[in-house]
């Protein structure tokens, strides 16, 4: 089935123009998802007097249900508005969210329409990337690679931003100015709508057979083969969105910020990460296109296993400074953050971009962004789980609780490389993917 009819006359640097605008929507969106998460734990705590146990539950939940409500949200498109419209929903919905945390008693109201605006736009947008490229072509995982570039893009000036005005000068201009790269996300996304692909619910009614047709068994394969990866996933999420969590407050109370004697903020550690996958992506790349002229590239289980070990290896690095800090009660080195930020990311690059392809390219058309919502169903556990884990942090040891993410994040890498061979006879098709 012809996904785009997009002309090379219509390229740049041999992709589609929609993949940039889709670069530049994504790129605000995350801007201002990240600003907005940069503050949260903090604005909590200090302004609105929460309890620390209490405010990393709420952060849990909330960056949990951003990742529960893109399944719901791919179904709406998929069955009755388009990928487009849904997009649309989801950035007007986010806009007043984020304009909502100006007023304390619109707290929570604000965190539930960032919510549901998140399950409109986020599997959806995804999505139109897959639907750029036509089957089988091999510039598709590329093009999620600059993809995912863009989000990165948006989560590194975010903190530096959103966070130096929240903690600076008043949370509300923080909050503002995430809301402000919202608007000018979506307003990227109106302007290069021509560009951008037809929806996939589409395409598949125009096939009326294929869009009514009973699931098939290569279908249904393929469907409980990305729902057994998505489920594996859980664990790397939920070790990995301590970033946002405890190793926030490990930043503002257990690090060492100062340089030449001046302090910088704590939420400025939350842009090493995008910072290193701009630094890291083009060498993840150029190894894997290394291996593969030599026939040595990873499979894609194999690379998401990968991440995960490195995402352990990252925590694994801190057992040391928290040992330290217990003896010496000084703040540590933010050398040691560093460390763990640089392993984190690799272990993401390995996991988070070949997710995001994997789903375009092995779920059935006509539910394309439902699957792409199962994937992101994955960050939900994981995100409410590492909230649930968040109220240990005051409670155990942090040597301990270091070592227990740890074990978390490598048993999602042994679990990955366990179901590889029952996957690769469960699901039929290409044997590069595995």
């Amino acid at each position: 089935m012809t996904m785009t009819g997009f002309s090379s006359e219509n390229t740049i640097f041999g992709h589609p123009r929609g993949l940039f605008v889709l670069f530049f929507t994504e790129m605000w969106e995350r801007f201002s998802y990240y600003g907005m998460r940069a503050l949260l734990v903090y604005y909590m705590i200090k302004h609105l007097t929460i309890v620390q146990d209490e405010a990393s539950n709420i952060y849990g939940l909330y960056t949990g249900f951003v990742y529960l409500t893109p399944f719901f949200g791919g179904i709406l498109a998929d069955r009755w508005i388009g990928q487009r419209r849904a997009v649309i929903l989801g950035a007007i919905l986010m806009s007043f969210g984020h304009f909502m945390m100006a007023w304390e008693v619109l707290f929570f109201p604000a965190l539930l329409f960032l919510i549901l605006g998140n399950g409109a736009f986020k599997p959806n947008i995804s999505t139109q990337v897959g639907n750029l490229y036509e089957a089988g072509d091999a510039r598709r995982d590329r093009a999620f690679s600059i993809f995912y570039v863009g989000i990165n893009l948006g989560a590194f000036f975010s903190p530096l931003i959103c966070g130096t005005l929240g903690e600076r000068y008043g949370w509300h201009y923080g909050f503002g100015a995430a809301g402000v790269g919202m608007v000018i996300g979506l307003s990227i996304y109106l302007l290069g709508s021509r560009w951008l692909p037809q929806d996939a619910h589409v395409q598949a009614l125009a096939s009326n057979r294929e869009a009514h047709s009973p699931i098939t068994r290569d279908e249904r394969g393929r469907i409980w083969g990305l729902a057994a990866i998505c489920l594996v996933s859980t664990a790397f999420w939920v070790a990995y969105e301590q970033q946002g969590n405890t190793m926030a407050l490990w930043a503002d109370v257990n690090t060492d910020r100062r340089i030449l004697g001046w302090e910088f903020p704590a939420s400025w550690f939350q842009s090493l990460n995008p910072a290193f996958i701009f630094l890291l992506t083009p060498l993840i790349t150029s190894l894997w296109a290394w291996q593969s002229r030599r026939g040595r590239e990873p499979s894609t289980l194999a690379k998401m296993a990968i991440g995960c070990f490195l995402l352990g290896a990252g925590f694994l690095a801190m057992v040391p400074p928290a040992m330290m800090h217990a003896a010496e009660g000084m703040p540590v080195n933010f050398s040691w953050l560093i460390l763990f930020t640089l392993l984190a990311t690799l272990g993401e690059l390995f996991l988070s971009p070949i997710g995001l392809s994997l789903v375009t390219k092995w779920a059935p058309p006509r539910m394309v962004s439902m699957m792409m919502g199962v994937w992101f169903l994955s960050s939900f556990a994981g995100n409410s789980l590492a909230g649930l884990l968040g109220q240990y942090w005051e409670r155990m040891a942090k040597d301990l609780f270091f070592l227990m993410i740890t074990g978390i994040a490598v048993g999602a890498g042994v679990a990955l490389l366990l179901i590889w061979r029952p996957l690769r006879r469960a699901i039929s098709g290409e044997e590069t993917m595995w």
